[in-house]
Parts: structure tokens; C-alpha cells; sequence
């Protein structure tokens, strides 16, 4: 999940689709994001038409500053107002980066981006504005490019702004490309205008200072609930970087329409009363340095946790974050705050359609071809299935993994036997590309199981042992707990020691080779865990 980066390619024209990051997982310790490989792109850069931006979330947008100068600066990119502001100003967090060549689209916009290559857009619903879906017009047909979306619905439950699906329907698509990420749940979206409309009931009740917990991407959701505060006559006070950024970059676009005064600098929050204080924080997911996190621990300069604070998640829960918001949760409680979720009252709404948004875009669109793209292979296949009901044959449907390539000719669809490189490339720090897997497999192993740090010292002339081995752990065993597994351990390096011939040189690669392999397989036999195992020879 993440990551998003589409190429389409014919004859020797290239566009891509967004450029996005993905969030580290747990068996990628240490590393800050993971950015799409584009190893394959580098020979044909000259090729490359346009860079194609969807909307503005990171996942979609966060590599451009990691990936773009190795492609061309100049490489022409399409994107709406928002978006395009979003990019402009990440791209300042780079010292080296070069300035971009962005074009502003809007919707309706019609694009000749090359010889053989036309694209049109559509504005859609999703989480942020300026969202949009794509028609691409080549000699093969029409295809249909629709990333992250959603259908919104009135509180009676009728389907808002479909005209662009049904715009695009119209000029007859040979290929589909739809997002999958909601494909696994059932029913419809919840409706916006029902998450204003509950969050409005819960801040109009709530005596003291009210916390939203949210993304700072749902500018939506964040202009609707400072309209809340300014009619319960609250000031907003905004925790988080990027949050700020967001809000100022939507009111220069007037995305988002606060009155004078309506949002206060944090800095100044204990000039107010509590029952005037409305907190929009990042952070709903639990991220260790996030604001909503340093407020639960006492860690934010200027809000901390008070009882009876109202503290609302306005978020869904990305999957592997479970236990970071659960003890956020606990946290929070334990000093007071009442805690209300999604989970109790609807107060939020997902920006990825669940199974029948998906299935009403397919039937307006109705593609003779479909390829499922964005989510796991399970939600891929879920979609699949959605499309079959709206009468896509699932022969016509393709699921391609990551790094393969897909040939679409105007009366059939086949995945290729190509490939192309699709490994992770990691960002850590400054450093992109440079984090090979087995160091990354390494801090999973230090993290999980410990090191044992052995350090021999020996005589240079004889290869005789000068003084007792010494034995560091760190995240492995309490080595004054565990005396007698540390006294076996050095007997079995004097072992390992006493046998290497005499002519072969005690610093080799070898003998480290011996005291690494026999010492790990001793100490799992011993306890069942694997630490990394590093010998040090030192010779005197």
C-alpha cells in the first residue's frame, strides 16, 4: 500500500502517473520511507512526456522530491492548484532540488501530451480537493485512470457528483484502471454531510476544550470543522507542521474560508478559556513524534491532556497501527480525557470507496477491459469480483503485481512475461536508494533479537589468549542474570580458538567466520533466539 506510481508507455512516448511514497513497515526498521524503483525508467527518460499527478496525498506526490532530477527536471507535470502548492512547497525541504515545471489543470482540461498521447480530466470526490481521474487517449482505445476515490452521498443516501464517471462512460473505455482498497468492505461510503453532522453535536455538547485527532491531508474534513468551531464560537489552533502548511496553502486557494481571527498561533492558546478552545492535531495513527502523541506525553510545548478534555479521532486506523493508537488511547484516558472514535459514532469517513462505490464507477464507466490497481492482491481480486457483477468477465480483468508489465492491444489484454525492476528502494535520512535489504534485515534482527558483542584478545607471535574473552549484550540476555550462559560461551570460543591450526592468521576472515557460526548455533541451542553475533580479534 503506498508507493503509487503508474507508467504507461507507446511507442517511444512515456506518461506517468503520480509519484507517491509509503510509510516504513515493521520488518523495515529504521527507514523513513520506501520510494518507487525507477531503474527501468533511466535508459528511457528522454521518453518521458509528462509526470501526471491524481491529488495531493504523499502517497501519491511524496517521492517526487527523491526521483525527479534523476528523470529531468524538465520533465513537464500536470496537476491541479492544490496539489501543485503542496509540491511546490515540499520541494522547499530539499536544499538541492531544482525548480519544477508544473502546469495547472483543472476540471475538463484537455491535454496533447504527445504525438499519440491525449489526456482529459475529471474532478472527483475524495478526501482532499482538487482530486481527479483521467482519460487517456491513445490509438489503442480509451482508458480510464482512477486512483484514490470516493462517492459522496446526502444524508438521505443519494450519490453526489457522478457526472464525471458517466462523462467518461460516454466516450466508450476500452481499459479501466480503478483503485482497491475499499474493495473488502461491504456497503456504501458514509456520508460527509453525516460526519459534520455528528461532530457538530459532539463539540456543541462538550464543556471544555475539544482535540481532533485527524490527517493532515483531509482538508476537507478540516474546513468543515473550523466552520464547526466558528459557530460554537471556538478558536482553532492547529498542532503539526504539515497540518499548518495544508490549512495555509487551502486559504491562499480559498479551499478553506476561516474568518479573521477564527485560527490562533498554538503559541497563544493559554489566553483562552477551555470552553473556547477547538485543537486540530496530527498524529491520529499513533506516529511517535507526532503533536497528538507529544500532547499525551506531556511532551508539547504549549497542550497538554486535561480532565475532561474531548479528544476525537477523525481517522480511519491504518492497518499495522493498532497498538500505537491503542496506547495513545489508554494514555489519553488514563489523564482524564474522554476518547470518542469512529468505531463509536460515525466521525469519519473513509477517502477510499468501500464495494458499492467501486461497483457504481464500473457500471458508469463500463470498460471492456479492467485492471485493478492500489491495494494488496486479495483487494485487487475483490475488485475483480465487483467488476464481474457489473459485467466485466473476469477474463477481462487482470491482476498485475508490482514490477509487471501489461500489453493492451485493441481487442485483447495479456500481462507480458517482462518485467521490470520493482524492489524497495528505501530513504533513509539523506540517504535514497543506498540501504541495501540486508541491512535492513539486520536492524530486524537487532530489534527482535539482540546482539552479543565478542571481543577476543590475543597474543600476535603464539595466538595464545592474552585475557578472558569479553561478552556485550545489548537487547539479548542481563549478562549478571546469566552468569553461567556467559562462562559457556567464552569456554566455547577458547575452544574454537585452541583449534584453528597455527598457520592460519587469527585476525581472518575465517576465524571470525567460525566464532560467528558456532556461538550463534551454541546460543540457540541453548536459549531458541538468534542474536547477531559480531567477534572482534583483537591481536596485541
Amino acid at each position: 500500500m503506498g508507493r503509487n506510481m503508474s507508467v504507461f508507455e507507446y511507442g517511444d512516448e512515456i506518461i506517468i502517473f503520480d509519484m507517491g511514497f509509503q510509510f516504513p513497515e515493521e520488518d523495515t526498521p529504521g527507514i523513513d520511507y520506501i520510494i518507487p524503483n525507477i531503474n527501468s525508467l533511466i535508459p528511457k527518460k528522454d521518453k518521458i512526456k509528462a509526470l501526471i499527478i491524481t491529488h495531493g496525498h504523499y502517497d501519491h506526490i511524496g517521492a517526487i522530491p527523491y526521483l525527479i532530477n534523476r528523470l529531468g527536471p524538465n520533465i513537464p507535470i500536470y496537476a491541479a492548484a492544490l496539489p501543485k502548492e503542496i509540491i511546490k512547497k515540499r520541494q522547499e525541504e530539499f536544499p538541492n532540488a531544482l525548480k519544477l515545471n508544473i502546469e495547472t489543470i483543472k476540471h475538463g482540461d484537455r491535454v496533447r501530451i504527445s504525438t499519440n498521447i491525449e489526456v482529459e480530466f475529471f474532478e472527483i470526490e475524495h478526501t482532499i480537493p482538487d482530486s481527479f481521474a483521467v482519460l487517456i487517449k491513445t490509438p489503442v482505445g480509451n482508458m480510464a485512470y482512477c486512483a484514490d476515490l470516493k462517492i459522496d452521498y446526502d444524508l438521505e443516501g443519494n450519490p453526489k457528483d457522478l457526472d464525471s464517471y458517466r462523462e467518461m462512460g460516454k466516450r466508450g473505455i476500452h481499459t479501466l484502471f480503478l483503485e482497491s482498497t475499499g474493495a473488502e468492505r461491504p456497503g456504501k461510503s458514509i456520508p460527509e454531510a453525516l460526519v459534520i453532522k455528528n461532530l457538530d453535536e459532539i463539540i456543541s455538547k462538550a464543556e471544555g476544550r475539544v482535540i481532533v485527532g485527524l490527517f493532515a491531508s483531509l482538508l476537507t474534513r478540516v474546513a468543515n470543522i473550523i466552520q464547526i468551531a466558528e459557530k460554537h464560537d471556538r478558536k482553532v489552533f492547529l498542532s503539526g507542521l504539515s497540518l499548518k502548511n495544508n490549512v495555509r496553502i487551502a486559504q491562499n486557494l480559498g479551499y478553506i474560508k476561516a474568518k479573521k481571527g477564527a485560527i490562533v498561533n498554538v503559541e497563544e492558546i493559554h489566553k483562552y478559556r477551555d470552553e473556547k478552545i477547538l485543537v486540530l492535531s496530527t498524529g491520529a495513527q499513533g506516529e511517535p513524534r507526532a503533536s497528538l502523541m507529544r500532547i499525551a506525553n506531556g511532551e508539547h510545548k504549549y497542550v497538554s491532556v486535561k480532565k475532561g478534555d474531548v479528544i476525537l479521532f477523525s481517522s480511519s486506523v491504518i492497518p499495522g497501527n493498532e497498538r500505537p493508537i491503542q496506547t495513545l488511547k489508554d494514555n489519553l484516558t488514563r489523564q482524564g480525557a474522554r476518547v470518542i472514535q469512529s468505531q463509536h459514532i460515525d466521525i469519519h469517513s473513509s477517502g477510499h470507496g468501500p464495494a458499492e462505490d467501486l461497483k457504481m464507477v464500473t457500471k458508469m464507466i463500463r470498460p471492456k477491459f479492467f485492471i485493478p490497481i492500489h491495494g494488496w492482491y486479495f483487494m485487487r481480486a475483490a475488485n475483480a469480483q465487483l467488476a464481474k457483477e457489473m459485467g466485466v468477465p473476469l477474463e477481462n480483468s487482470f491482476l498485475v503485481d508490482n514490477g509487471q508489465v501489461v500489453k493492451i492491444r485493441k481487442e485483447k489484454v495479456f500481462i507480458s512475461e517482462e518485467t521490470v525492476p520493482a524492489s524497495y528502494v528505501m530513504v533513509d535520512g539523506l540517504g535514497v536508494g543506498d540501504v541495501e535489504e540486508v541491512v535492513v534485515r539486520d536492524r530486524t534482527v537487532l530489534s527482535q533479537e539482540g546482539m552479543m558483542v565478542l571481543i577476543v584478545t590475543l597474543d600476535r607471535r603464539t595466538g595464545r589468549f592474552l585475557k578472558n574473552p569479553d561478552i556485550i549484550s545489548r537487547g539479548f540476555i542481563y549478562l549478571k542474570d546469566n552468569k553461567e550462559l556467559v562462562e559457556e560461551v567464552r569456554k566455547k570460543i577458547r575452544g574454537i580458538i585452541t583449534r584453528i591450526p597455527r598457520f592460519q592468521s587469527v585476525d581472518s576472515d575465517y576465524l571470525k567466520n567460525m566464532i560467528k557460526d558456532q556461538i550463534g548455533q551454541f546460543v540457540y541451542n541453548k536459549t531458541k533466539r538468534r542474536p547477531m553475533v559480531l567477534p572482534v580479534i583483537i591481536e596485541v
